[in-house]
């Protein structure tokens, strides 16, 4: 897409949301209505393109993006008339008689950047959050995952008109166009370096921005953990997507008396999730191009290799893959993986595992699995990380009633639900203040008596 075409499509959109259209709370929940219809018109072509893009199987393309985005649709249709009330405050007595209220606005025309792991999930939720909120947004989805963002495409074409929702296709080059230009509000998914350039640009156009990033979460199993349950919670979430998820558990971080029965548990519930021969199960998908399929073959190092480590060239797939006797200064800890390898490394004591953890850099996600109370609030309070779950990985985005986002080099801001609705809206505080009463002390001359009274009521 050439950059004027960009600029006339926002220009159009700055003169939509001008015209007051969006501010009708009815208005927005039949966008609401109209985009959930839209994408059960294209269900079925939609789940064809992540099988095409990531070979995703049609139970785990509507398990974890396409029913994800119709949960979003239906909290936010529900909820949208109550998040886009004022929100009366209490008012100090020296503001008396007055009402005090928190209004809720619109950003304006947001523009939304999402990646190709989940690419409908990721480019559809904040759309829906940002339309509850009551704005107009053009939408940048991957051009990795370029049959997904085909059907997006034609969903939002076939629900709305350019100057309200828009879709801008192509690669780096239309990034950097977009980014370029002025937007009320930017809404970024990806990685780091990407994400540094978005900031760099807001920062010229003092836009403000909210950035979902990654990181390498770690899953901590304690000694008191339930091994075999972790272990089929810990394959479920690290594997999924064929570990393509920026929530996925990066490495294990489990207590060396418990390393062994935890790396026969994980060998054993992997094969039984996925079978002995992986790369023949239907339901298990691949790399996203071959770019990241070689990267992921070289953070393999064989001798470390407990279970796994095939792959299909051909396929772009890479067997779940297990490696032990890790350390920290592997070259499979020096990213984020984002694929299908499974690094394990031990500690000796829940204080060094803390003091270990706090010098990497604040991840997405944190999972821990322990059986004491006391061990899971020890590490959930001295850790930084953006969101996570205890004895269970992943399960913490698929709630409305919980924020979602990173800290950190994970990210800024968040949403899903009401924190969604929050991430796309300014809130203006308002003072409605009465004219039947005109407190004098705050007008010259001053007097004496005026300021005992202001020392009482600003105490």
């Amino acid at each position: 897409m050439e950059r004027s075409e960009i600029i006339r499509i926002r220009d159009l959109q700055n003169q939509y949301f001008l015209s007051g259209k969006t501010l009708d709370v009815k208005h927005r929940i039949s966008a609401l209505k109209t985009l959930k219809v839209g994408i059960k018109r294209y269900e079925d072509e939609l789940c064809r393109a992540l099988q095409a893009d990531l070979g995703k199987s049609a139970y785990e393309s509507f398990m974890c993006e396409i029913g994800m985005v119709y949960d979003e649709i239906s909290y936010m249709i529900r909820h949208t008339p109550k998040f886009a009330k004022e929100r009366r405050v209490r008012t100090p007595l020296a503001q008396f008689q007055s009402r005090s209220f928190a209004k809720p606005a619109p950003l304006g025309t947001v523009l939304i950047m999402s990646p190709w792991n989940y690419p409908f999930l990721l480019t559809m939720d904040p759309l829906v959050d940002a339309l509850a909120a009551g704005n107009t947004a053009m939408v940048k989805p991957s051009a990795y995952s370029k049959e997904t963002s085909r059907v997006i495409q034609k969903i939002i074409n076939a629900c709305f008109p350019e100057d309200y929702v828009a879709v801008v296709t192509g690669g780096r080059q239309e990034n950097q166009y977009l980014l370029d230009e002025k937007f009320d509000f930017i809404f970024f998914t990806g990685g780091t370096t990407v994400g540094k350039l978005v900031m760099q640009k807001s920062a010229e156009h003092l836009t403000p921005f909210a950035l979902e990033m990654g990181g390498k979460s770690p899953c901590i199993v304690d000694k008191t953990a339930n091994i075999p349950l972790a272990a089929r919670r810990i394959v479920f979430g690290k594997f999924m997507n064929v570990g393509q998820t920026c929530v996925a558990p990066d490495y294990i971080y489990c207590h060396e008396s418990v390393k062994e029965e935890l790396v026969e548990a994980l060998k054993k519930e992997t094969i039984r999730q996925y079978t002995s021969q992986p790369l023949q199960n239907p339901d298990y998908g691949k790399i996203i191009n071959e770019k990241h399929f070689q990267r992921l073959k070289g953070l393999i190092q064989p001798e470390k290799v407990v279970l796994g480590g095939g792959s299909n060239p051909d396929t772009l797939q890479i067997e779940p893959t297990i490696m032990d006797g890790v350390e920290w200064s592997d070259p499979v800890m020096g990213e984020e993986i984002f694929g299908p390898i499974m690094p394990i490394l031990t500690y000796s004591s829940t204080e060094e595992a803390v003091q270990t953890l706090n010098r990497q850099p604040h991840p997405l996600a944190f999972y821990v699995f322990t059986g004491k109370k006391k061990v899971a609030e020890y590490f959930l309070s001295r850790c930084r990380f953006g969101g996570g779950c205890v004895n269970d990985t992943i399960i913490h985005i698929a709630t409305n009633k919980l924020g979602f986002g990173g800290v950190g080099d994970s990210g800024i801001g968040s949403y899903h639900g009401k924190w969604g609705f929050d991430t796309f809206s300014h809130y203006k505080g308002i003072v409605d203040k009465k004219t039947w009463l005109d407190l004098p002390m705050r007008y010259q001359p001053y007097k004496e008596i005026y300021g005992k009274v202001l020392h009482v009521l600003f105490r």
